[in-house]
């Protein structure tokens, strides 16, 4: 099953501060939620993991991250990631260009255009739901990328200040983005018969 994406999202940074981060993989991989980097290969190639859980449902995603492209001058950074779960039973990929941009109401706006495809079990097990489910995890991307701005800010406001923790990996729950999926499929259902 493959579903396409093109969100933007709103930040409260400038194109120069949030390119900091998004030009540095490990720590935009961090704002995935259930991912991480396990392994810097070299400046271009990643090992890492994605947790997901979807109802009664584990899955636990190895596989590789491969940049792409990354150009200053457009602020924008293309990805390739491709990973198997641990059972061998669902493998999924994504081909990913981010950019920033300047305008609108905020200072600057992140976009993301992405094709993500998943097969096996999982495919078959939350395919119908995947579009919302990936828009979900989206929004919580944007919402940690967002606030790993705020902290970088922060931390360079006060150079006294020790640098703050990283938060633990947490797998992705896809239950509840899975009932927040449905709960946006109703209103939308009744808002358009309006």
């Amino acid at each position: 099953m493959q579903v396409t994406l093109n969100k933007a999202f709103p930040l409260d940074a400038s194109v120069s501060e949030a390119w900091k981060l998004l030009e540095n993989i490990e720590q935009v991989a961090g704002c995935m939620p259930g991912a991480e980097i396990t392994e810097t290969v070299d400046e271009n190639n990643f090992k890492g993991s994605v947790k997901v859980k979807i109802g009664p449902m584990h899955v636990a995603f190895n596989g590789d991250i491969a940049v792409q492209a990354i150009d200053p001058g457009e602020h924008r950074i293309h990805l390739i990631a491709k990973g198997q779960d641990s059972k061998g039973s669902s493998s999924a990929s994504m081909d990913l260009t981010a950019r920033l941009r300047a305008g609108g109401p905020s200072p600057a706006e992140l976009t993301g255009d992405a094709e993500v495809t998943v097969n096996g079990k999982l495919a078959n097990f939350g395919g119908r739901m995947m579009t919302q489910v990936s828009d979900q995890i989206l929004g919580q991307f944007a919402e940690n990328f967002s606030s790993k701005l705020a902290l970088n800010a922060a931390s360079d406001d006060t150079a006294q200040a020790a640098p703050a923790p990283e938060p633990p990996v947490r797998e992705i729950n896809g239950l509840k983005f899975a009932w927040q999926a449905l709960i946006g499929f109703i209103k939308s259902f009744f808002t358009s018969k309006a």
